[in-house]
This record gives structure tokens, sequence and C-alpha cells, in this order.
């Protein structure tokens, strides 16, 4: 599977830009995030991960395909929502699914031209369907389109990434978007290690419970 792809000309960028995420990029060492280069099927893919488990999306992801035999807007479009839903997901789930297939099948969404548009074009294009919030179109520009600027603040684990990374105990928008100034524009790259240290604040977390 193709992997999210730069290199030291963002690292050196970043180091540059904050001594406390240097820092941290030279402990972690290089961080490989896969994508799925195809806009679609990731965005199937990530609707049917949406408030489960990792295992539990690739369960019902393995039956979704194996039943539609590959992820297409013309294979989709042709299961019912019942079909569907049947995969393993609720109804609703399975709605907001065939409401993308026939949103491609339509030429309401472009899905190729997504490549072309700018991130604030492609926000507003697909967070107009059914289902499709802004978090989850940051993460298809980051997890299928590649866009080098992408840092979230909705995604939970960035944020909790941010908080461990600079020590602290909240963090607003506005000191959000100080940071996100900062790493722009290779945001992307420091979603990456603010992810990696939103797992180790994780685990930091567990261990204290433990001890304690």
């Amino acid at each position: 599977m193709p992997i999210y792809g730069y290199g030291e000309k963002e690292i050196a960028y970043l180091k540059t830009r904050d001594q406390k995420l240097a820092e941290a990029m030279d402990r972690l060492g290089r961080i490989d995030r896969s994508v799925i280069l195809d806009p679609f099927v990731a965005l199937i893919s990530s609707i049917v991960a949406q408030q489960v488990s990792i295992k539990a999306a690739e369960t019902v992801y393995a039956r979704l395909t194996n039943l539609a035999v590959e992820i297409t807007p013309q294979s989709i479009g042709n299961l019912s929502v019942d079909e569907i839903q049947k995969c393993g997901m609720t109804f609703r789930k399975a709605g907001y699914i065939k409401g993308i297939a026939e949103a491609a099948l339509t030429g309401e969404v472009d899905f190729d031209a997504l490549h072309h548009m700018s991130d604030e074009e492609v926000i507003k294009k697909l967070s107009s369907l059914s289902g499709i919030g802004i978090w989850t179109v940051e993460m298809l520009l980051i997890h299928s389109l590649c866009r080098p600027d992408v840092l979230s603040y909705g995604d939970l684990a960035i944020r909790r990434g941010m908080m461990n990374l600079y020590g602290l105990e909240t963090l607003s928008k506005s000191e959000f978007e100080i940071y996100r100034k900062r790493y722009t524009p290779y945001g992307t790259v420091a979603s990456l290690y603010l992810w990696a240290l939103s797992v180790e604040s994780h685990v930091e977390s567990f261990d204290k419970s433990l001890n304690s």
C-alpha cells in the first residue's frame, strides 16, 4: 500500500520552526502513514470506519468489498441500502454510502476533479453530502489526496498530541491556530508526529493509572 510522501525538505523546515517538535521528530524517527489514492474508495472506507474499532471496520469493509466485488460508484450504486447495511453497519451509515455513490454517478461530485481543487473547495463540496463532516474531509485530504498542509482542530488525537508536546493542560482554538501557522506549509507532516505523540500520551496515562 502506498504511503504519504515527505522528505528531508519538510523535516528540516519543521525542525527549524519548532524546537520541541524537532526533538520529538528526532526521537520518533520517520513515520509512514498509508494512503488510499482513489478518493471515492477512501471516502467509503472512512464512512465504514466511523465510530467503530479498527478490527470491526476491517471486517465490515471486507464484507462490502466481497459483495460489491470492487468499490466503485457503479458497484455500490447497484446495491440496495439493505444489502449494504447487512455487511454489518447501521442503516444510516449504509444510506450515507449509497448517497456517496449516487452523488458520483449523477455528477454531483466528480471524484477525479477533487485532485485539482483547493483544500477549501474539496471541504465545501464533500461536506455538503449527508454523513460527511469537515473532519472526514480533512482526513481524506491527508490520506487520499496527500495534501501537504492539513492540521485538523477537529481531530482529538491531534489536539492531545499537541498538548503532550507542549505540556499543556488545555488547548483553545486560538492557541491551536498559533501552532498550525508555525507548521505551515507542512502541517500534514506535523500531523503524523502529533498522532504519534497522542499515542504516547495515552500509554503514559495508562501506565500512571496502573502505578497509582
